[in-house]
């Protein structure tokens, strides 16, 4: 899968979104509101801009159309595009309306409220003149083109058929990521990617299940001029309707939902990249499913790199196949790692023989657990049990032992270290909790200094008294404890 060659014309209502972060401490002696104490603000691309984004994420070339105004919103956005070498910007500079900003304000990963800068002025002549001039002198290079409609008036008819007339005589597709309930203004469309609810407006028809579904896409299909219409359903997965026919269903990868701001312009993105680079409708919808998977899993308006898809893809097809191990590969333990921190999620971290499982190991995991978003657990390996615990130990091999811990609820993943201490495991998986029971101080933890001089910390949690696997064996061979 290689999107590096493709290049996608985007046309459509280009933002700036804004995310002013912090944390909600108290609410406001002024009204009943609450207090937002600001950490950092960001900005990214919205909107058509988005869609461009991860394009550019994917290892394609975007080339963005739009409106902004001459104002500070209007240059950051040319700024942010200008960090995304694979958007190439070909925007109109408006004198009458402002740059589109939607600014969110987010507390502990929650939207609180969110304010929009917009105009309802309709697309003066001169703009729709550079608009169309701008699709004309980039379109032969495109090998797809994708229509972002917000409803903020950049698509009127004339600029949607220029779009669609320069595609047709190069024998482009054209995507819309719709906002009309009249689908009849996509006409000439190859592909439309409306939600549940825009479909359900547009056909004025029930979409409960996906019967209904597919039957209110068939009836907008005819108003849109045959496009092949794919419906995302969230959590349901997808639906594809093509022009003969044939209806294709995927359902949505089993993944956390953190935010899906933006999820329908990944869709596209993604749609337009694979129908460009070859790929058939049914196999294109399968990827982009896949893109949205990984995004909805991030905070805030984000894209999809090319490395990200493909392991998303990769770990989609091996669920379909088997189960993950009890005992994952260091490998795929940091990519585990790497794509929790990415969510904003704490990795905590805490390691041992865990020989005979017992009420005290248990009591560590669930305490540990309550502390972190997510817990990895390293066991020794045989070899290293023999020489901390003598000859006669493991009772239990590896593979058992790891079986156990990996069906505790606490736990999240399982690995594995040959050393006698977990130093170098510590290093790599860089966690942010380090735990260790009650029998242990801070300042003989293994990797405590690595863990606090990385910004994280070492919690240690009390032992459940009585409780202990040398305690076990000596009352099975007492003839005690059988």
């Amino acid at each position: 899968m290689d999107f590096s060659g493709v290049t996608v014309l985007c046309v459509g209502d280009v933002m700036l979104d804004r995310f002013i972060e912090g944390e909600v401490e108290r609410i406001s002696p002024e009204a009943p509101v609450p207090v937002i104490r600001v950490r950092r603000s960001r900005v990214t691309l919205g909107g058509a801009g988005n869609v461009a984004a991860n394009i550019a994420a994917l290892g394609g070339r975007a080339v963005l159309v739009g409106v902004i105004g001459d104002d500070e919103a209007g240059r950051a956005l040319c700024a942010e595009i200008a960090a995304h070498p694979g958007i190439v910007p070909a925007l109109v500079e408006s004198g009458s309306r402002p740059t589109i900003t939607k600014t969110r304000f987010v507390a502990s990963r929650q939207q609180i409220v969110r304010t929009d800068e917009e105009s309802s002025l309709a697309l003066q002549p001169e703009e729709a003149a550079a608009l169309i001039a701008a699709i004309e002198g980039a379109i032969d290079a495109a090998r797809a083109v994708v229509l972002s409609d917000y409803g903020k008036g950049v698509l009127s008819p004339a600029v949607i058929a220029a779009a669609m007339a320069g595609a047709r005589a190069r024998g482009v597709s054209v995507f819309v990521d719709p906002k009309s309930d009249d689908f009849s203004r996509y006409r000439g469309a190859s592909g439309i990617t409306p939600n549940l609810k825009e479909l359900a407006v547009a056909a004025r028809m029930p979409v409960g299940d996906e019967a209904e579904v597919v039957a209110a896409a068939r009836h907008v299909m005819e108003a849109a001029g045959g496009a092949a219409i794919l419906v995302t359903r969230s959590e349901k997965g997808m639906v594809l309707v093509e022009p003969a026919g044939a209806v294709h269903s995927v359902p949505a990868h089993a993944r956390e939902v953190f935010d899906v701001s933006g999820a329908g312009d990944t869709v596209i993105a993604t749609l337009a990249l694979a129908e460009g680079a070859g790929l058939l409708l049914p196999r294109a919808m399968r990827i982009a499913n896949a893109a949205a998977a990984v995004v909805v899993s991030k905070v805030g308006t984000a894209t999809v790199s090319i490395e990200e898809l493909r392991h998303e893809i990769d770990a989609a097809e091996a669920e379909d196949i088997a189960p993950a191990p009890a005992l994952r590969p260091l490998s795929e333990a940091l990519a585990l790692v790497a794509r929790w921190k990415r969510q904003g999620l704490s990795v905590g971290f805490t390691n041992g023989c865990f020989d005979i499982l017992h009420a005290g190991h248990v009591a560590l995991l669930t305490a540990a657990r309550a502390q972190c978003d997510r817990l990895i657990v390293a066991l020794n390996d045989d070899a290293s049990v023999g020489r901390l615990k003598g000859k006669a130990r493991p009772v239990n091999p590896l593979p058992a032992r790891a079986a156990v811990i990996a069906a505790l609820r606490p736990v999240d993943a399982v690995v594995a270290f040959a050393e006698d201490t977990p130093l170098a495991l510590i290093q790599r998986i860089s966690p942010d909790v380090l735990f260790k029971g009650g029998d242990y101080r801070t300042e003989t933890v293994v990797g405590a200094d690595l863990v606090m001089a990385a910004g994280g910390r070492v919690v240690i949690c009390e032992t459940l008294a009585g409780h202990s696997t040398t305690l076990t064996i000596a009352r099975i061979q007492d003839g005690d404890g059988a």
